[in-house]
């Protein structure tokens, strides 16, 4: 009974350091940046990427929300600061879509293929591009078409998320091991 409470004591200590340590990794891959306009390019839907594949969705989703709780709260986390306004200014809509987008990738599977492992990423990045546009959109006002906001938002990105992706995409097997020891 006493070796059962100590492993999920053990196993509960893991999961926090890894939250933690998730949070931090996020905080410090929105500072890696390139301003393009509204939206910086950033290593952000990289880390998100990576945590999801090597904590699964539950603990990866865990960490997103404790890193946007960080910079609601004040903390300088983000591109360019904190606090509540930036999660309804122009990034806003991308950083909710960063939950979407670990749950997703949390679920890929050990043994999935490299091609399937590719369009998952694929898949996963694009909750985050949907919701940013859309509070893009708003934020630019609705008035706007939508080719206008596309074009500020996400066309400037897709070529580095590719990128993102097919190094996520042939370190796949190596991440995905991780998994085994959180």
């Amino acid at each position: 009974m006493h070796v059962i409470e100590v492993s999920n004591n053990f196993k509960i200590i893991k999961s926090v350091v890894a939250v933690i340590f998730g949070s931090v990794l996020l905080a410090i891959s929105s500072k890696i940046q390139t301003p393009f306009t509204l939206v910086p390019a950033t290593m952000q839907t990289f880390v998100v990427l990576f945590l999801g594949m090597v904590l699964g969705y539950k603990l990866a989703a865990t960490t997103v929300i404790l890193y946007l709780i960080e910079g609601s709260i004040g903390l300088p986390v983000f591109a360019k600061g904190g606090g509540f306004a930036y999660l309804v200014g122009p990034t806003g809509g991308y950083l909710i879509g960063f939950v979407l987008t670990a749950l997703f990738v949390g679920m890929i599977k050990i043994k999935n293929d490299p091609i399937v492992i590719f369009i998952y990423l694929l898949f996963s990045v694009s909750a985050t591009y949907i919701l940013g546009l859309l509070g893009l959109w708003n934020y630019m006002g609705l008035d706007k078409n939508f080719n206008e906001v596309f074009l500020v938002g996400a066309q400037p990105f897709l070529l580095i998320e590719i990128y993102k992706i097919l190094i996520l995409t042939v370190l796949s097997k190596q991440i995905l091991k991780f998994r085994k020891f959180i």
